[in-house]
């Protein structure tokens, strides 16, 4: 069966003008090679093989790798038998020209005009050497020192290079020595670290259980603990307590006055006294109140008294008399008579 457009034959017309004639002239791939036959220029699709410098934007433009251009592809040249082809291209930002050809003896291609390639740094073969640019060579060639010091360099390296190797090599060997040590010693600590990563994920969940949280817990880690320790929520003993509900809920501060040095000519030993006074007088009136208010009584447990009440009184003993609050109350019973159980109903028979 015959295909589809294929093999037809188109007999020699009558005239040289016709459908037939034109396509007998066409090129197979069309627009494309229409230089071909006269410039030897084929139009392909080049994409850029690493990032390039525009050389003729007004401002420094990257060019970046795998940027498809539509190229003029043309054979300049050949390396023994290999051809040398060459690529220009328009670029459409500024619409200057970029020139890259193949460099069959290095297996890379090279900027010839209108860019200059992005340097990434020091740049090493397969073998471990040094890639040196075109302007890196020129100079070692035309200077002997320069290119008896790279040398040197070059072997240094190669040198230190060598003992690193060698280095890693024996440390592989050490390891892997024994093979089921190696196996038994990662094991171990594969199931280590497994077991600590079940039972923080155990507290965790008993963590979001108790609190009722639907988040995701991450792990604690240093600084969380560090801001824990820093953490201070007061004091919560007993003296503290007493000492909040002993000051009354609106206090009246008496008014401090202000003395200048040049105003008050007591001396030092003056001064500490009148402050120990003052504070004195302080405590003095905040346990009378702690006595007398019953708010403050609720608990059975008898506080001991502040320290330093009894010197600072000068040995005066407490009086014996009872305070009035005491006075209202009344007297508590010291023997109990057991009284008989009321019962709900009465009946005759009781």
């Amino acid at each position: 069966m015959q295909g589809f457009n294929m093999g037809r034959y188109y007999p020699p017309p009558e005239s040289d003008s016709g459908p037939a004639q034109v396509f007998n002239k066409t090129h197979p791939l069309g627009q494309r090679a229409r230089k071909l036959r006269s410039e030897g220029i084929l139009t392909v699709r080049f994409e850029m093989p690493f990032a390039i410098w525009c050389g003729t934007c007004p401002k420094p433009t990257i060019i970046g790798q795998g940027v498809r251009f539509n190229a003029e592809k043309k054979k300049v040249g050949a390396y023994h038998s290999t051809p040398v082809w060459q690529f220009r291209m328009k670029h459409a930002a500024c619409g200057g020209w970029i020139e890259i050809r193949t460099d069959p003896k290095a297996t890379e291609y090279v900027v010839i005009e209108g860019a200059k390639r992005r340097d990434y740094g020091e740049e090493r073969s397969d073998d471990g050497e040094e890639v040196l640019d075109p302007e890196e060579k020129e100079r070692r060639r035309e200077d002997a020192m320069a290119g008896l010091e790279g040398k040197k360099d070059d072997e240094k390296d190669k040198k230190e290079a060598g003992q690193r190797v060698n280095e890693l090599l024996e440390e592989s060997d050490r390891w892997w020595r024994d093979p089921y040590e190696a196996s038994r010693f990662v094991r171990k600590g594969f199931r280590r670290d497994r077991k600590e990563r079940v039972r923080e994920t155990r507290i965790a969940e008993e963590l979001k259980d108790r609190m009722g949280l639907d988040i995701e817990l991450l792990p604690e880690s240093e600084t969380d603990k560090l801001k824990a320790r820093l953490v201070e929520f007061g004091d919560w003993s007993e003296g503290g307590a007493r000492a909040a509900v002993s000051k009354p809920l609106f206090e009246e501060v008496p008014a401090k006055k202000t003395t200048t040095k040049a105003t008050d000519m007591r001396t030092r030993s003056e001064r500490h006294k009148a402050q120990t006074k003052e504070s004195f007088e302080d405590k003095v009136r905040h346990n009378t109140r702690a006595a007398v208010d019953p708010f403050a009584r609720t608990q059975t447990t008898t506080h001991a008294p502040l320290p330093g009440i009894r010197a600072a009184l000068g040995g005066i003993k407490k009086p014996t008399t009872s305070t009035p609050l005491e006075d209202s109350l009344p007297p508590a019973d010291t023997e109990k008579t057991p009284q008989a159980p009321t019962s709900l109903v009465a009946y005759d028979s009781d």
